[in-house]
């Protein structure tokens, strides 16, 4: 393992970069769009609610690989080229957002109607209510589910490897491939996502402290 890390390290920490890198736009934009399509699935207006839920079942019952697959392969041959960082980036966002717009619903759904009865008669539009009174309550109330979700994203982003992302299971597979010390460098690999995820659990687990007390 030690003569992996020495001979390989800049392999490694290229893949280590683009797995974190990845991560971070999957997780802000699947925190975005998971959301949106949560307050669309409760919105008043029938045609967002009908998107909201076709979207969330859509995504949410599709494997990972085929939606990664899709904007790999048949996004480029009809619409725009993309590589496969970008391809694995927006097939792990897409995806995550499914799951994080039930969990904000849940949330959403657990805080008393008469919080919004209230907001709206001292003025308050719909929206203004939803974003000053409703999502804060509801975003301390997901917090660990949310912290689950974001650290199957970490894992999940190994998909890249599939896609030529250059992410840290790319590289580890091109490692193995070529030094044929595949347990070794799985090994190693393995020990790099823990030092990824293992941060982010007790952070979370924090945050969950410091909110709740």
């Amino acid at each position: 393992m030690i003569t992996i890390i020495q001979e390989h390290l800049p392999q490694l920490l290229t893949g280590l970069l683009n797995t974190v890198l990845s991560s971070l736009i999957a997780l802000v934009g699947s925190l975005i769009l998971g959301t949106i399509f949560a307050l669309f699935e409760i919105s008043p207006n029938r045609l967002l609610r009908i998107i909201g839920k076709v979207y969330v079942e859509v995504f949410r019952n599709i494997p990972l690989l085929v939606i990664v697959l899709i904007f790999y392969i048949v996004i480029p041959m009809y619409i725009v080229k993309i590589n496969g960082f970008m391809a694995g980036s927006i097939g792990l966002t897409i995806y995550t957002s499914a799951f994080i717009a039930e969990v904000v619903r849940a949330g959403i759904l657990s805080i008393g109607k008469g919080q919004m009865e209230a907001a709206r008669s001292n003025g308050m539009s719909y929206l203004q209510a939803m974003w000053h009174i409703i999502l804060p309550q509801a975003f301390k109330i997901t917090i660990p589910p949310l912290g689950n979700q974001f650290i199957n994203l970490v894992k999940n982003s190994s998909i890249l490897a599939f896609v030529a992302g250059a992410d840290l299971m790319y590289q580890a597979n091109s490692i193995a491939s070529s030094t044929f010390q595949t347990n070794q460098t799985y090994l190693v690999v393995g020990v790099l996502y823990l030092i990824l995820t293992m941060p982010l659990s007790y952070y979370m687990r924090h945050l969950e402290k410091k909110i709740t007390n």
